[in-house]
């Protein structure tokens, strides 16, 4: 097994999760003072790729002391069970709303299997583990943890899921935002730095949380934010900046259609049509045809995303 390893400063260290395709999720992995940290996990299938770069990175399994998972949707957290179970002295580190769907994962594999289907699901997920009770610490806002010489702060930091946070890391100016700042793919970035795009998520999408999340993190002054899609972006004002421009746009979008026949064709459609318009802004070096085929999955969930919003909104 060779693990894909990005190696960034201040020992963070990315590892290619190999989910859908390569380049799209990335793991974490935070060395300090001979401890170590994962952020993030992936799928059971990106267990092998974890443990190989712990060897690649001369990290003992029994000097991992936490495994942060930022929230629970499958693609950061559906490996975490098996990655435990070769971590003697880890703790899974989950937000109040999303441990009890680790310790006891049958809502999590029900919803999930609504959103992909049953066979699709177990092609991207397999069978997941439960992550015992006793290995799991509930992370209060604002709650700090010590990890070899360096301290990170956990922040509650809902819009994407209720059940998400942000692993902060002061003292050396990043934070690991898991996906309330967005997605990046490396393919568009372009002498104006990163792209980027949020994801709305099919099921807990809330615009004005998403946006107070994202001016919290920016309030800490990050230089840079370990993305799980996918890992180091810097110049964090400008990225806020269009991140939240997107987001009231899709707001709009989502509002004018919500009475059209076709409700999912016609927001999808405009949405596609806003990134190309911004990818030709931001001079991203692909053609049409190939933006839309890399952003495919991440228009389709942000479109049930702003469905499932509106039906919200209906309901009061």
């Amino acid at each position: 097994m060779n693990p894909t390893l990005f190696r960034h400063p201040d020992g963070i260290t990315a590892v290619d999760t190999e989910y859908l395709h390569p380049g799209h999720a990335a793991s974490h992995v935070i060395q300090d003072g001979g401890r170590a940290a994962f952020v993030d996990v992936g799928t059971n299938f990106s267990v092998p790729y974890l443990l190989a770069a712990l060897d690649e990175l001369g990290i003992a399994r029994d000097a991992v002391d936490y495994v942060f998972l930022t929230h629970v949707h499958l693609d950061h957290a559906g490996g975490a069970g098996k990655l435990l179970q070769e971590l003697p002295n880890a703790s899974a580190v989950i937000h109040p709303r999303g441990a009890p769907h680790m310790i006891e994962p049958a809502k999590l594999i029900a919803g999930s299997k609504v959103v992909y289907g049953e066979e699709r699901f177990g092609r991207l997920y397999g069978e997941l583990v439960p992550i015992p009770a006793a290995r799991v610490k509930v992370v209060e806002d604002g709650a700090r943890y010590r990890l070899g010489g360096r301290e990170l702060e956990l922040i509650h930091t809902p819009g994407h899921a209720l059940h998400h946070y942000a692993v902060v890391d002061r003292a050396h100016s990043c934070i690991f935002p898991g996906d309330t700042f967005g997605i990046s793919y490396r393919e568009m970035d372009s002498a104006q730095g990163a792209f980027i795009t949020p994801t709305t998520t099919p099921t807990q999408f809330d615009p004005d949380q998403l946006m107070a999340s994202i001016d919290r993190m920016v309030s800490y002054a990050p230089e840079a934010m370990y993305l799980m899609h996918f890992s180091r972006v810097t110049g964090v004002p400008r990225l806020a900046g269009l991140l939240k421009a997107q987001i009231r746009a899709l707001v709009q979008i989502a509002r004018q259609h919500a009475g059209a026949q076709d409700r999912y064709a016609a927001i999808r459609t405009d949405m596609l049509n806003l990134w190309l318009g911004l990818a030709h802004e931001h001079q991203a070096p692909l053609s049409d045809a190939r933006i839309a085929t890399l952003l495919q999955g991440d228009l389709d969930l942000n479109t049930q995303g702003l469905l499932v919003w509106l039906d919200r909104l209906k309901k009061g």
